[in-house]
C-alpha cells in the first residue's frame, strides 16, 4: 500500500472534489470483477471515487483496506459511502514526460548557404 503525506492527500482530495464515481460495489461485495474494474480505472485515471452501497461501516473499511493492499494504491479519503484512491501511473508519466519533452535540439548552430561559400 502507497503511502502519501499530508500535503499530497490534500492536493488529491481537492482534485477528487469534482469526480465522480466510476465503480460501485454492490451487495456482492468486492469480487474479482470489481477489483479488475478498479484496476482498469486506476490505469486510465490514477485517482478514481468508488461509491459503496451497503450500510456496514466495518465493510467499507474492509473493503478500502483490500483494494489499496491488492492495487497497491494509496487512500486518500473515505467519507461516507465514497472511497477516494490514488495510484501513480508510471505509463501517464512517461507519456507526459514525452509530451512536455523540447524538441530536438540541434547540436551546432545551422548553417547557412552563404557560411559554406566563404
Amino acid at each position: 500500500m502507497l503511502q502519501l503525506s499530508s500535503a499530497e492527500r490534500r492536493a488529491l482530495r481537492a482534485q477528487a472534489h469534482n469526480l465522480n464515481p466510476v465503480v460501485s460495489i454492490a451487495e456482492n461485495g468486492l469480487t474479482e470483477g470489481v477489483l479488475k474494474e478498479i484496476d482498469n480505472c486506476l490505469k486510465a485515471h490514477e485517482l478514481i471515487k468508488i461509491r459503496v452501497y451497503g450500510d456496514s461501516r466495518e465493510d467499507r473499511i474492509t473493503y478500502y483496506e483490500q483494494i489499496c493492499s491488492q492495487l497497491e494504491a494509496a487512500p486518500v479519503q473515505h467519507i461516507g459511502k465514497l472511497l477516494v484512491v490514488y495510484r501513480h501511473s508510471l505509463e501517464k508519466a512517461a507519456a507526459e514526460a514525452k509530451k512536455n519533452a523540447p524538441a530536438h535540439s540541434p547540436a551546432a548552430p545551422r548553417r547557412t548557404k552563404r557560411s559554406h561559400q566563404g
